[in-house]
């Protein structure tokens, strides 16, 4: 399936594989992600094989204040009055070969929705694509010291049964959508099954959050059947972990603030235990 915006880098082989996106921007708090993607690029060493052309997608000119306008222009790099970088937005797919999956990575596009989302139909069409997930996550209640939770949408009735039987909660609710909304009711045509799966991450948290990226991960392992390794994530927790406590405990209102978080945790896993047994009677 031709598509003039999808520039095709290297010609894959593979069969049925799965498809993980991600979007900077709306739904990237903590960069989780991203950095779900970023992460596992780098881990299954996976090669860039198709982009999406930027031109016809995002604004780089917006006017208003430079704080404002900043935030649409490329990226660049200026070295020593020497320009050596000059960075559109990115939307690329890489392939990790041995582990059967393919992952995107992109920021939301501002213009021409309809047009980004069949870009990316075309290139799943391509390579025989029948399953996608996208990973979010948002800010929430949850505190730092027990496990995001994680909730889903989906354009598939059988994928929600599934999701269901995985402890994971169907996201219920109205408001401005996203791109990967569109997408997944766009490509439900092409008899593709997309998940989105949104972590509820600490609030208070600001920056990456390793610890949040390794459960994006385990959770995404667990759908996908696949073993994901996060060894050297691992280790990069931990070290979140230690400084994110130290950081409480030296500000006693945020410390009584986490222990009302958890108290509050507590209660709502309580509560969703009692209706999931209500539920099976």
């Amino acid at each position: 399936m031709n598509n003039e915006h999808l520039k095709i880098r290297r010609k894959i082989m593979m069969s049925k594989p799965t498809l993980l996106m991600a979007f900077s921007g709306w739904m990237d708090g903590g960069d989780v992600s991203t950095g779900t993607i970023n992460y596992l690029v780098d881990k299954y060493e996976a090669f860039k094989c198709a982009n999406i052309e930027p031109e016809p997608f995002y604004l780089y000119n917006f006017p208003g204040s430079m704080e404002i306008s900043s935030l649409f222009r490329p990226e660049i790099r200026i070295r020593d009055g020497i320009i050596h970088n000059f960075e559109p937005p990115e939307s690329s797919f890489f392939c990790a070969q041995e582990q059967n999956m393919l992952l995107f990575t992109g920021k939301e596009p501002n213009l021409n929705w309809t047009d980004y989302c069949d870009t990316i139909i075309a290139f799943c069409k391509d390579n025989d694509v029948q399953n996608i997930y996208f990973i979010g996550s948002v800010a929430g209640l949850t505190p730092h010291t027990r496990e995001p939770r994680f909730s889903f949408a989906t354009n598939s009735t059988t994928k929600k049964q599934e999701l269901i039987k995985l402890g994971i909660r169907p996201i219920n609710y109205e408001g401005p959508g996203s791109i990967v909304t569109m997408l997944s009711s766009k490509i439900v045509c092409e008899k593709v099954d997309m998940v989105t799966i949104v972590a509820e991450i600490p609030s208070y948290v600001q920056g990456y959050n390793p610890r949040c990226v390794e459960a994006a991960i385990r959770c995404i392992a667990r759908l996908t059947d696949k073993r994901l390794d996060i060894s050297e994530l691992r280790s990069v927790s931990e070290e979140f972990d230690k400084k994110v406590k130290e950081l409480v405990l030296n500000q006693p209102e945020l410390s009584e603030k986490v222990k009302e978080l958890e108290e509050e945790y507590a209660r709502q896993e309580f509560d969703a235990q009692i209706d999931d047994l209500t539920n099976m009677l």
